[in-house]
């Protein structure tokens, strides 16, 4: 499995992935222009691929924090069929290393991935969560 930086060559893949899972990031492709977007998948099979020949089966997107160090997780997203094997993890790994800390805000259908993660959460209402996780936390 390899974890990279997303170039503009990847931007299609990128946006079926999230479309797939029902994510709405925003601006992908400045995102993309920024350095803050991470693709993960491996360079097997004849799936989507992208134009350098990785097959990319994960995304995350980051949007810098303002008013505090590190970046938000504005979205993960695996391919349905490559789910439960490690490829969200290393994609919020990899940009942790980058980051230092990151936030991220969720629903409570995806509070496990986070809290397998280690990330600190406390609830935002009834049915979402804001959660931080810090290098030093891992």
């Amino acid at each position: 499995m390899f974890v990279r930086t997303a170039t503009t060559g990847d931007a299609l893949e990128v946006r079926r992935i999230l479309d797939a899972a029902l994510l709405e990031p925003g601006d992908v492709e400045g995102r993309i222009d920024a350095g803050d977007v991470f693709v993960a998948g491996d360079r097997n099979g004849m799936a989507a691929r992208s134009g350098d020949g990785d097959r990319i089966l994960g995304t995350a997107v980051l949007e810098p924090l303002e008013r505090e160090s590190g970046a938000h997780v504005g979205a993960v997203g695996v391919r349905r069929r490559h789910r439960d094997r490690g490829i969200g993890r290393a994609l919020i790994e990899t940009a942790l290393e980058r980051e230092g800390r990151l936030t991220a805000r969720f629903d409570d259908g995806v509070r496990p991935f986070y809290e397998r993660l280690g990330f600190s959460i406390e609830p935002i209402d009834e049915q979402r969560y804001r959660g931080t996780l810090t290098l030093d936390r891992v």
